[in-house]
């Protein structure tokens, strides 16, 4: 990738903050559930169709991954942070 928070090598620290793999992630699961609608529909038990379901669900899982922490746990993390005590 070649934004800078996805140079850093933790999972943890790249998740929720790079919105290039956010919409990587969100086109990835559009196409796939369309292609899956229009292309393996009739037949939902074969092969590709499997297979194709667990790759949509796991850009799915990952997105919602991704929202997650960029919506809910950033957010609460930066508003519970301990604040340095003044020196008076």
């Amino acid at each position: 990738m070649a934004c800078k928070n996805c140079d850093t090598h933790w999972f943890w620290k790249k998740i929720g903050r790079c919105t290039r793999c956010m919409k990587q992630l969100t086109f990835l699961s559009i196409l796939g559930w369309l292609v899956w609608w229009f292309g393996f529909r009739l037949h939902p038990k074969s092969v590709e169709a499997v297979a194709l379901l667990f790759a949509t669900l796991a850009f799915n899982g990952l997105l919602l991954l991704h929202l997650w922490f960029r919506f809910i746990q950033i957010p609460l993390r930066q508003k519970y942070r301990k604040q340095p005590r003044r020196k008076k």
